[in-house]
């Protein structure tokens, strides 16, 4: 939600300073219209357009990182999965229960109803949980078996830890003062642009249309730095697929 809120606050502000100076400009004193001013004018709004396009870029790119490394991540704990079924499958009957339990922590990995998928979350967690007490009170029978227990054991760990990763992951990495940093230059420069503008509906129509794709940008950028929530989610299929395996 917070996405669409510093995308509309975007919106106003760019709006905002290019129309203002668009029609506050004419009133200045005469010595603030002149060609120097405007000269040193642009030459400052220059240099914000350069620092504005480095740090878009620098957030793209984040953005761009964090979504990759969830979804490897995703990709990564479904695999898992699969093959921690598949062990305790060599098991035998004394591991059904802990089966029964990762089953139930994929179909909970997996509901798309759930607005935190993924996320710090008490039920996953404890379902999860639920699967390492069962590996502990399995009994085995064989040397097969026992060995079988072991890996399994190990590749439980492993998803616990990718889990706790996607965790982390799932907060964002790019600092809300960086973003207020961009709209102050971003401002800048949408302010530079209205003065001395010819005022006409065109000039109108291209500032709103400016103003609503650089806030389209800022929300995009946001809402992939954020790959569990908003409409650029990473992909449960992985997990789905891991249930259908489970399944067979």
């Amino acid at each position: 939600m917070y996405e669409i809120i510093v995308a509309a606050v975007v919106f106003a502000c760019l709006l905002a300073a290019s129309l203002g100076s668009l029609l506050i400009y004419q009133r200045l004193p005469a010595h603030h219209l002149q060609d120097d001013s405007q000269a040193v004018i642009r030459a400052v709004a220059g240099i914000f357009v350069v620092l504005t396009s480095l740090v878009l870029g620098l957030m793209i790119n984040s953005a761009k990182n964090t979504f990759e490394s969830v979804d490897r991540n995703v990709h990564a704990i479904a695999t898992g999965i699969i093959i921690l079924d598949r062990i305790l499958q060599q098991v035998g009957p004394a591991a059904d229960p802990a089966r029964g339990r990762l089953l139930a922590y994929a179909k909970r990995a997996a509901d798309a109803s759930r607005p935190d998928r993924n996320v710090p979350d008490r039920t996953s967690e404890t379902v999860l949980g639920e699967v390492g007490m069962q590996l502990r009170q399995v009994k085995t029978e064989t040397p097969e078996q026992t060995a079988a227990l072991r890996d399994a054991t190990q590749q439980y760990l492993a998803i616990v830890q990718l889990r706790w990763v996607l965790v982390e992951q799932s907060e964002g990495t790019i600092p809300m003062p960086l973003v207020v940093l961009l709209v102050a230059w971003l401002v800048l420069i949408f302010a530079s642009f209205g003065y001395r503008a010819p005022r006409n509906a065109l000039v109108i129509g291209c500032f709103i249309a400016s103003s609503a794709l650089m806030a389209g940008a800022i929300y995009l950028i946001l809402d992939m730095d954020v790959p569990f929530g908003g409409p650029i989610q990473v992909s449960r299929q992985p997990i789905e697929r891991a249930i259908a395996e489970m399944q067979r």
